[in-house]
């Protein structure tokens, strides 16, 4: 089937719109009118192949909701008319350890990605989620509560599960206390759902004009982390520290501010570590530097669910299709709060 998208035909040329074709259904597929695509760093970075590894064209984008329009014969999950969702994936080995323990994004084998991905079947490469519809395994499809906005659902997909997978790996909950460096699109979601869970949140900011939104979205406590004496008020204070900072930064001043036992987890910044980490502090309060990737699918339901019972979506912009090269402009200069979402009718 043809359908409308938009797509980067060169590292250096604006999104612009492009007919796609997506594969007659298998047995265990599912076909989704898309209503809503989330906007991700990650989609630019690939439109503009920072990265180094993409393919054009590309149709970005996978923070995907939309509804059900057919199912393939072996698929009992899901019906004509479901709100569902897609993520990162919508494919991988199934037979790993990383896959037997529901954790698909580690897939020793590689991940298939909802763009720029190869398909395991056909070998094809896959598009994302701007465009108007999308087909995709029934084991990577999400039921999405109705109970919530369903464009502002689309950033959970991503921005929502990256946050929510480190607070449950290092099992925060009632007590526990986090920080969380950098207030953008993951670190909104970070405070909103480590204040659900029951933690006592801190957002550590260079700037006092974000506390009032911090406290709004969930903050306890705002830390300026340029002033000294802010940042030794809040020495051995937090158990896990989420740092969503998408670029290299200095690490050495949050490692005091870890409780012993206490981790700091990346999730926003790929790269070398610069400057270097003093090991003192790690090893004198047993203190630890990790990184955390999105979420399987089983955790990536979990906290749909958990969304929808507390009613929890992201703080969004929605934009017409054919904005999203001024979107991506604006993504640069954070000039957003906190995500924004495409309106995919605007492809019509």
């Amino acid at each position: 089937m043809t359908v409308h998208a938009y797509a980067a035909q060169s590292a250096d040329a604006p999104l612009a719109p492009l007919d796609i074709t997506r594969r007659t259904l298998r047995p265990d597929d599912v076909a989704i009118d898309i209503t809503y695509c989330g906007v991700c760093h990650s989609d630019l970075h690939t439109a503009r192949n920072d990265w180094g590894n993409a393919t054009y064209p590309v149709v970005p984008g996978h923070e995907i909701i939309g509804r059900v329009t057919d199912v393939g014969a072996d698929v009992t999950g899901f019906k004509v008319g479901d709100l569902v969702g897609v993520g990162c994936m919508v494919d991988s080995c199934q037979h790993c350890a990383a896959c037997d323990n529901h954790e698909e994004q580690y897939c020793f084998n590689g991940f298939t990605g909802t763009y720029g991905g190869t398909d395991k079947v056909d070998g094809s490469i896959t598009h994302g989620g701007y465009a108007q519809s999308v087909v995709v395994k029934d084991k990577f499809v999400l039921n999405v509560p109705e109970n919530i906005d369903a464009a502002g659902a689309a950033p959970l997909l991503c921005a929502g599960i990256t946050t929510w997978s480190p607070l449950q790996h290092w099992k925060v909950g009632k007590g526990s206390k986090v920080a969380v460096v950098g207030l953008g699109g993951l670190g909104h979601m970070a405070l909103k759902l480590a204040h659900a869970l029951g933690a006592e949140v801190t957002l550590f900011s260079r700037s006092p004009d974000k506390i009032e939104d911090a406290k709004r979205l969930g903050a306890d406590h705002v830390v300026i982390s340029t002033d000294d004496s802010q940042m030794a008020e809040v020495a051995n204070a937090f158990d896990l520290i989420i740092d969503t900072v998408p670029y290299v930064h200095d690490l050495n001043p949050y490692m005091p501010t870890l409780n012993y036992n206490g981790t700091l987890v990346l999730v926003g910044y790929l790269g070398p570590i610069d400057p270097f980490l003093n090991s003192a502090q790690m090893v004198m309060r047993r203190r630890a530097v990790a990184g955390s990737l999105i979420g399987g699918v089983k955790e990536t339901q979990e906290l749909l669910d958990f969304c929808g019972e507390h009613g929890i979506t992201s703080d969004v912009e929605v934009i017409r299709m054919d904005q999203i090269n001024e979107a991506y402009e604006r993504m640069l200069k954070s000039d957003v709060k906190y995500r924004f979402v495409i309106d995919n009718a605007t492809l019509a």
